[in-house]
Protein backbone atom coordinates (compact mmCIF):
# COMPACT_ATOMS: atom_id res chain seq x y z
CA UNK A 1 0.00 0.00 0.00
CA UNK A 2 0.92 3.30 -1.09
CA UNK A 3 2.03 5.80 1.95
CA UNK A 4 -0.23 8.95 2.39
CA UNK A 5 3.20 10.67 3.51
CA UNK A 6 3.00 13.72 1.29
CA UNK A 7 6.63 13.22 0.25
CA UNK A 8 9.41 15.19 -0.94
CA UNK A 9 12.92 14.55 -2.31
CA UNK A 10 14.52 17.98 -2.66
CA UNK A 11 14.48 21.39 -1.05
CA UNK A 12 13.90 23.29 -3.83
CA UNK A 13 10.67 25.49 -5.36
CA UNK A 14 7.42 23.52 -5.48
CA UNK A 15 5.83 24.72 -8.76
CA UNK A 16 3.35 26.97 -6.65
CA UNK A 17 6.18 29.08 -4.91
CA UNK A 18 6.77 31.23 -8.22
CA UNK A 19 3.95 33.02 -8.13
CA UNK A 20 3.26 32.65 -3.70
CA UNK A 21 6.59 34.23 -2.88
CA UNK A 22 6.13 37.32 -4.50
CA UNK A 23 2.98 38.74 -2.94
CA UNK A 24 4.02 36.56 0.38
CA UNK A 25 7.17 38.33 0.60
CA UNK A 26 5.33 41.51 0.11
CA UNK A 27 2.71 41.21 2.38
CA UNK A 28 5.30 40.12 5.49
CA UNK A 29 8.01 42.82 5.08
CA UNK A 30 4.93 45.75 5.31
CA UNK A 31 4.18 44.07 8.82
CA UNK A 32 7.85 44.01 9.62
CA UNK A 33 9.26 46.83 7.85
CA UNK A 34 13.15 46.45 8.95
CA UNK A 35 12.81 42.74 8.05
CA UNK A 36 13.28 41.71 11.85
CA UNK A 37 10.84 39.51 13.73
CA UNK A 38 9.40 35.94 14.19
CA UNK A 39 7.88 33.56 12.11
CA UNK A 40 5.96 30.55 12.37
CA UNK A 41 5.51 28.51 9.30
CA UNK A 42 2.80 26.37 9.67
CA UNK A 43 2.89 23.20 7.13
CA UNK A 44 6.60 24.59 5.82
CA UNK A 45 6.66 21.60 3.52
CA UNK A 46 10.34 21.10 2.31
CA UNK A 47 10.82 24.54 3.75
CA UNK A 48 11.61 26.38 0.51
CA UNK A 49 9.43 29.33 2.08
CA UNK A 50 11.35 29.21 5.36
CA UNK A 51 14.33 29.59 3.98
CA UNK A 52 13.27 32.67 1.49
CA UNK A 53 11.79 33.84 5.13
CA UNK A 54 15.31 33.83 6.77
CA UNK A 55 16.92 35.33 3.65
CA UNK A 56 14.84 38.44 4.85
CA UNK A 57 15.94 38.74 8.38
CA UNK A 58 13.09 36.40 9.82
CA UNK A 59 13.59 33.84 12.38
CA UNK A 60 11.34 31.22 11.62
CA UNK A 61 10.05 28.34 12.75
CA UNK A 62 8.51 25.66 10.65
CA UNK A 63 6.52 22.23 11.26
CA UNK A 64 4.64 19.94 9.15
CA UNK A 65 3.59 16.18 8.88
CA UNK A 66 6.21 14.96 6.65
CA UNK A 67 9.05 13.55 7.75
CA UNK A 68 10.47 13.59 4.50
CA UNK A 69 9.87 17.60 3.91
CA UNK A 70 11.21 18.29 7.51
CA UNK A 71 14.60 16.45 7.07
CA UNK A 72 14.89 17.97 3.39
CA UNK A 73 14.13 21.76 4.77
CA UNK A 74 16.12 20.87 7.97
CA UNK A 75 19.44 20.10 5.94
CA UNK A 76 19.26 23.11 3.69
CA UNK A 77 18.02 25.84 6.00
CA UNK A 78 20.04 25.13 9.37
CA UNK A 79 19.62 29.00 10.75
CA UNK A 80 15.62 27.92 10.67
CA UNK A 81 13.93 25.66 13.10
CA UNK A 82 12.21 22.59 12.08
CA UNK A 83 9.87 19.88 14.22
CA UNK A 84 7.35 17.28 12.57
CA UNK A 85 4.49 18.28 14.20
CA UNK A 86 0.35 18.25 12.85
CA UNK A 87 -2.07 21.34 12.25
CA UNK A 88 -3.91 19.67 14.56
CA UNK A 89 -1.69 20.07 17.70
CA UNK A 90 -1.57 22.35 20.33
CA UNK A 91 1.07 24.39 18.84
CA UNK A 92 0.56 27.97 20.80
CA UNK A 93 1.56 25.39 23.62
CA UNK A 94 4.51 24.01 22.61
CA UNK A 95 6.29 26.66 20.64
CA UNK A 96 4.60 30.06 21.80
CA UNK A 97 2.74 32.96 19.81
CA UNK A 98 3.90 34.88 16.75
CA UNK A 99 3.60 38.02 15.38
CA UNK A 100 3.06 36.23 11.98
CA UNK A 101 1.85 33.04 11.26
CA UNK A 102 1.92 31.67 7.60
CA UNK A 103 0.44 28.48 6.14
CA UNK A 104 0.99 28.48 2.29
CA UNK A 105 -1.21 25.72 0.50
CA UNK A 106 -2.04 23.45 3.28
CA UNK A 107 -5.71 23.85 4.47
CA UNK A 108 -6.72 22.45 0.94
CA UNK A 109 -5.21 19.17 2.24
CA UNK A 110 -7.36 18.88 5.13
CA UNK A 111 -10.23 17.50 6.60
CA UNK A 112 -11.19 19.31 9.70
CA UNK A 113 -10.64 23.04 8.36
CA UNK A 114 -12.14 24.69 11.61
CA UNK A 115 -9.30 22.56 13.31
CA UNK A 116 -6.63 23.51 11.49
CA UNK A 117 -8.18 27.14 11.81
CA UNK A 118 -8.45 27.77 15.20
CA UNK A 119 -4.89 26.06 15.82
CA UNK A 120 -3.79 28.86 13.58
CA UNK A 121 -5.63 31.40 15.47
CA UNK A 122 -3.98 30.54 18.44
CA UNK A 123 -0.32 30.64 17.25
CA UNK A 124 -1.01 34.19 16.14
CA UNK A 125 -0.22 36.59 19.51
CA UNK A 126 -2.54 39.66 20.21
CA UNK A 127 -2.92 42.19 16.96
CA UNK A 128 -0.68 39.70 15.17
CA UNK A 129 -1.57 38.60 11.69
CA UNK A 130 -1.70 35.26 9.83
CA UNK A 131 -1.13 34.65 6.10
CA UNK A 132 -3.06 31.75 4.13
CA UNK A 133 -2.74 30.77 0.82
CA UNK A 134 -4.94 27.51 -0.33
CA UNK A 135 -5.90 26.96 -4.68
CA UNK A 136 -8.64 29.77 -5.78
CA UNK A 137 -12.23 28.47 -7.02
CA UNK A 138 -14.95 31.02 -8.15
CA UNK A 139 -17.75 31.00 -10.58
CA UNK A 140 -15.50 32.18 -13.70
CA UNK A 141 -12.42 29.62 -13.04
CA UNK A 142 -14.92 26.76 -12.49
CA UNK A 143 -16.31 27.42 -16.18
CA UNK A 144 -13.46 28.01 -17.32
CA UNK A 145 -11.57 24.70 -16.08
CA UNK A 146 -15.41 22.68 -17.16
CA UNK A 147 -15.20 24.24 -20.89
CA UNK A 148 -11.35 23.53 -21.23
CA UNK A 149 -11.66 19.60 -19.74
CA UNK A 150 -9.78 20.49 -17.03
CA UNK A 151 -11.92 19.35 -14.17
CA UNK A 152 -10.53 15.91 -13.38
CA UNK A 153 -6.83 17.27 -13.85
CA UNK A 154 -7.28 20.49 -11.59
CA UNK A 155 -9.46 18.54 -9.00
CA UNK A 156 -7.08 15.72 -9.16
CA UNK A 157 -8.91 12.91 -7.22
CA UNK A 158 -5.86 10.37 -7.64
CA UNK A 159 -3.40 12.61 -5.91
CA UNK A 160 -2.36 10.88 -2.79
CA UNK A 161 -2.16 13.64 -0.12
CA UNK A 162 -3.55 15.94 -2.33
CA UNK A 163 -6.41 18.31 -2.57
CA UNK A 164 -9.39 17.62 -0.58
CA UNK A 165 -11.33 20.76 -0.09
CA UNK A 166 -11.68 24.02 -2.35
CA UNK A 167 -12.23 27.48 -0.70
CA UNK A 168 -13.65 30.81 -2.87
CA UNK A 169 -13.46 34.18 -1.06
CA UNK A 170 -16.65 33.60 0.74
CA UNK A 171 -15.85 29.99 2.59
CA UNK A 172 -12.08 31.06 3.49
CA UNK A 173 -13.68 34.04 5.03
CA UNK A 174 -15.89 32.76 6.86
CA UNK A 175 -13.89 30.23 8.58
CA UNK A 176 -11.20 32.95 9.30
CA UNK A 177 -14.04 34.68 10.87
CA UNK A 178 -15.52 32.09 12.80
CA UNK A 179 -12.31 30.80 14.96
CA UNK A 180 -12.11 34.81 15.76
CA UNK A 181 -10.03 36.65 13.35
CA UNK A 182 -10.67 40.38 11.99
CA UNK A 183 -9.99 42.59 9.10
CA UNK A 184 -9.88 40.05 6.54
CA UNK A 185 -8.76 41.01 3.04
CA UNK A 186 -7.82 38.74 0.01
CA UNK A 187 -5.76 38.90 -3.02
CA UNK A 188 -5.41 36.61 -6.13
CA UNK A 189 -2.39 35.30 -7.41
CA UNK A 190 -1.19 33.81 -10.53
CA UNK A 191 -2.92 34.61 -13.67
CA UNK A 192 -5.89 37.49 -14.20
CA UNK A 193 -7.96 37.44 -11.16
CA UNK A 194 -11.17 35.60 -12.13
CA UNK A 195 -8.68 33.07 -13.50
CA UNK A 196 -6.54 33.02 -10.21
CA UNK A 197 -4.45 30.08 -9.10
CA UNK A 198 -4.18 31.03 -5.32
CA UNK A 199 -6.22 32.55 -3.07
CA UNK A 200 -4.66 34.97 -0.51
CA UNK A 201 -6.04 35.66 2.77
CA UNK A 202 -4.70 38.11 5.41
CA UNK A 203 -6.24 38.05 8.93
CA UNK A 204 -4.98 40.09 11.44
CA UNK A 205 -6.47 39.18 15.01
CA UNK A 206 -7.75 41.21 17.33
CA UNK A 207 -5.73 42.89 20.25
CA UNK A 208 -6.65 41.57 23.57
CA UNK A 209 -6.73 43.27 27.16
CA UNK A 210 -4.20 41.95 29.69
CA UNK A 211 -1.33 39.92 29.02
CA UNK A 212 -0.87 35.98 28.12
CA UNK A 213 1.03 33.77 29.14
CA UNK A 214 2.76 32.67 26.16
CA UNK A 215 3.90 36.25 24.72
Amino acid sequence: MESDEYRYTHASSTWSDSYLWPALSREVQQLRADGKGRIFDLGCGNGYISGMLDGLGFDVIGVDTSESGIAQAAAAHPRCRFEVANAYDDLAKRYGRFPVVVSVEVVEHLYDPHGYATRLFDLVEPGGTAIISTPYHGYIKNVALALTGQMDRHFGALWVGGHIKFFSIATLGKLLADVGFESIRFLRVGRVPPLAKSLMAIAVRPQQNGSSDLT
